[in-house]
């Protein structure tokens, strides 16, 4: 290989390695401007996704909102926001307020225990009968402006009561007896009222609203919902010093058992009201 072979071997090889070079270069700046990339979208997607979490987070519940929402009030009632719910015959002098929340176990008891006599009471024309509904076990009920978090069975349960009394006052007493029922009344700890397919299934049993579009729709809309949670409002604020459930009032007088340990017995419950209409 002559001397000048040589040298432009040389200088090919050094245009050779300044080219390859060049192109690392380039393909090292790719990958940085790559990485750079990457790094803002995680950094902009983590951002959304923080901001949507802080937004889901502020965003007020579905009962939060009702709450603004205008009441509808379901057939057969009276009062402020159709809060006043009575049932039975005209002809009755008397009335027995009872106070309950739809997911309270003593309520249950008590309606599987004495409910049947109630109703005979009411079909006999003995007294009418106010229903005012809490909501307190979902937490608290409605206060400082806000919903309870402990649960949404209460809540839901009365407005589905509410779509029963749209219906008729003996389609109320008789979802109200199926809702208390053994077959159906969850554990206090269970929030199985918030399921809006169950109270459809428990409407199911009463013979009025069986397959009643009616009733259904209005349990699925949540048509009354803003209505149960002005009755659960009327609880919260009531004049006759209840804070418990169940409650009986007559005259503006709390009923009481000759033994407060124990629950109402058909027969306790009779001598006290007895007691009471008299007065």
């Amino acid at each position: 290989m002559s001397k000048r072979n040589s040298q432009a071997s040389k200088s090919a090889a050094r245009e050779r390695l300044r080219a390859e070079r060049e192109r690392e270069a380039k393909r090292a700046k790719v990958r940085r401007q790559l990485i750079v990339a990457a790094s803002v979208v995680g950094v902009l997607a983590a951002a959304g996704g923080i901001g949507y979490a802080v937004v889901q987070a502020n965003k007020p519940s579905h009962w939060e909102a009702v709450k603004d929402k205008k009441v509808v009030t379901p057939a057969n009632t009276t009062g402020t926001n159709g809060t006043t719910v009575v049932v039975g015959k005209d002809s009755a002098k008397k009335t027995v307020k009872i106070y309950e929340d739809p997911r309270c176990p003593v309520c249950a008891s008590f309606e599987q225990a004495v409910g049947p006599t109630v109703d005979k009471d009411i079909e006999d024309g003995k007294y009418k009968l106010q229903f005012v509904g809490g909501t307190f076990l979902d937490g608290d009920g409605l206060k400082d402006g806000k919903i309870g978090s402990n649960g949404e069975g209460s809540k839901n349960a009365m407005s589905a009561m509410g779509a029963a009394l749209n219906v008729s006052p003996e389609a109320f007493l008789e979802y109200k007896t199926a809702l208390y029922s053994a077959k159906f009344h969850p554990a206090e700890s269970e929030d199985k009222l918030a399921d809006d397919k169950y109270l459809i299934e428990i409407g199911d049993s009463v013979p009025a609203l069986k397959d009643n579009a009616k009733f259904q729709n209005a349990v699925k809309k949540g048509t009354y919902d803003a209505w149960a949670l002005a009755m659960s409002k009327s609880f919260d604020t009531n004049k006759d010093g209840v804070t418990g459930t169940p409650s009986f009032v007559v005259d503006g007088k709390i009923l009481k058992t000759s033994n407060p340990n124990q629950p109402w017995t058909a027969a306790e419950y009779t001598k006290a009201v007895d007691a009471a209409l008299k007065g």
